[in-house]
């Protein structure tokens, strides 16, 4: 009998050598030319063929599908902005939380290290123009001056979200977390070294910058690297080649969310599904339709950080309900069923969207309005990418198509489409025949009306809004420059692959936190 295990043991062994060897004879063999692939001796041509993208560090994977977008309550406001919409969102990772105090502040100090020393006054607004406006928690009639000291900067503040930040300061602040972490995944690649004043030799003097090092323009190790037949030169040579995406070390690009997949993130609904059936619809990102928890140890708590009515911003001393007289720290509240925390509640957040008020329009598929499209300038052969920012070390963007180009495609007519189909005249096929009635603006701004194309969306409810806001599927606009006190944001991240982690492609977890409770 023991033999007869021990021969048993043996041929699994032999057996799982052998279909292992059998795996990885053609894991480097083209199935269509029959090639070998990743050998110097055949060119140098190289593919990563078991990529499998890694959730990012204080993210959450999100995995995506169809969902009614829309406000589900009464609009009480009846501003009809919000109508129910069944769409859809691929997968994505987003922050767990809000970027805190903390978070940007290790921004600021970056830009101050690299920009603020230079004696040039244009180079230097780089790093004032990040700053959040503190001012913004000034009102006439209101004692907010320890909020404006304090609130950024004080050791107290630290894990609270950071507020006074306008969309386009969030934007300029996902583009440096982007390539502070493609920097980094390079130096642990061998393919940088590392630089304490996080300063490059060559043509760029302002950090690492993710596509001018794509475009080849970025040094190594104190020498400008080109694209081309570089043999499989490693990564850590001395004179190795630049990284590319091809080798699934760079991240694509952090950025804001867009409206839907925020609203979709929010929801939860991974955790009131069967099937392809959500057992309950919801009104805000928790199971209850109800802003307390009936939980036994939490019983009649809030689940959130919001202004219960005039003039009760927390509760009464000795019985405080949501304990917030402003913001709150993150993590203050249980998470939603995706493990996000203040989805509702604390501060609204941007998301990438410009606003309208009818939605109708944008695509069921990943719907969006604001898209610009852009390529990078090239030279007079349409070879290499020469031209950039002299203040920044940024390779400059261009439109990809102007009205007078006169180029066309049959998916888009213009670079910038944050207008298109609403009625404006650039839409119009009197404007696309070369014929335009007129060239008056479509919205009368200031006069009729808050909204134009720098107007975009945030989300959520905040500390300063009653319950109502609470829903997800609400909605607001602010000017791209402006900020508040009661706006923050949080970054997301685009999912490579697989829509399923691979991880979890063969089970689906019922609820990944347990709190559901009864309504």
């Amino acid at each position: 009998m023991k033999t007869s295990k021990t021969l048993s043991k043996i041929f699994i062994v032999v057996l799982v050598v052998i279909v292992s060897s059998c795996s990885n004879k053609h894991k480097n063999i083209s199935k269509t030319t029959g090639w070998k692939i990743n050998t110097r001796e055949n060119g140098g041509f190289e593919a990563e063929l078991n990529y499998e993208q890694e959730t990012p560090s204080g993210m959450v994977f999100i995995e995506g599908g169809s969902f009614v977008m829309g406000q589900t309550g009464e609009d009480a406001l009846m501003d009809y902005n919000a109508m129910p919409r069944k769409v859809s969102v691929a997968s994505f990772y987003m922050d767990e939380t809000e970027i805190t105090n903390s978070q940007y502040r290790e921004y600021i100090y970056w830009l101050k290290r690299i920009y603020a020393a230079d004696q040039d006054s244009l180079i230097m607004k780089t790093y004032l123009n990040a700053l959040p406006d503190t001012n913004a928690w000034r009102s006439e009639l209101g004692y907010n001056e320890p909020m404006v000291n304090n609130y950024f900067r004080h050791a107290g503040f630290s894990h609270y979200p950071v507020v006074g930040v306008s969309w386009d300061q969030a934007i300029n602040y996902c583009n440096w977390r982007t390539d502070r972490v493609n920097e980094l995944a390079l130096i642990e690649a061998g393919a940088l070294k590392y630089d304490t004043d996080k300063k490059m030799s060559g043509a760029y003097e302002y950090g690492f910058i993710t596509g001018t090092y794509l475009a080849g323009q970025q040094s190594i190790n104190g020498k400008i690297q080109r694209n081309g037949f570089d043999n499989l030169a490693k990564l850590k040579d001395k004179d190795g080649r630049i990284g590319r995406l091809e080798d699934g070390i760079l991240v694509s690009g952090y950025r804001l969310p867009t409206e839907a997949e925020w609203e979709f993130a929010a929801w939860g609904h991974i955790g009131n599904s069967i099937e392809e059936n959500i057992d309950n619809g919801r009104y805000y990102p928790w199971d209850r339709n109800s802003v307390r928890d009936n939980r036994k140890n939490f019983q009649g708590q809030l689940l959130a950080n919001f202004k219960r009515g005039a003039g009760d911003n927390m509760g009464i001393a000795g019985s405080l309900n949501d304990a917030g007289s402003r913001t709150m720290e993150v993590k203050s509240f249980p998470p939603n069923d995706y493990g996000l925390y203040d989805m509702a509640g604390n501060v609204s957040e941007w998301v990438l969207d410009v606003y309208r008020p009818m939605r109708e329009s944008q695509d069921d598929f990943m719907p969006f309005r604001g898209n610009v499209f852009k390529e990078l300038k090239k030279n007079d052969e349409g070879t290499n990418y020469v031209e950039f920012n002299e203040s920044t070390g940024q390779m400059q963007d261009t439109l990809a198509f102007s009205d007078s180009s006169g180029k066309s495609r049959r998916n888009y007519f213009a670079a910038d489409n944050s207008n298109v189909l609403d009625g404006d005249v650039q839409s119009s096929i009197y404007y696309l025949n070369g014929n335009p009635s007129e060239e008056a603006p479509m919205y009368d701004y200031g006069e009729t009306t808050l909204i134009n194309d720098r107007v975009h969306v945030y989300k959520g409810g905040s500390w300063t809004d009653r319950e109502y806001w609470l829903n997800p599927g609400t909605r607001r606009y602010l000017n791209s420059f402006l900020s508040a006190h009661n706006i923050g944001f949080r970054c997301v991240l685009d999912r490579m692959g697989p829509s399923v982690e691979i991880n979890n492609k063969y089970k689906r977890k019922r609820k990944q936190f347990s709190r559901k409770t009864s309504r």
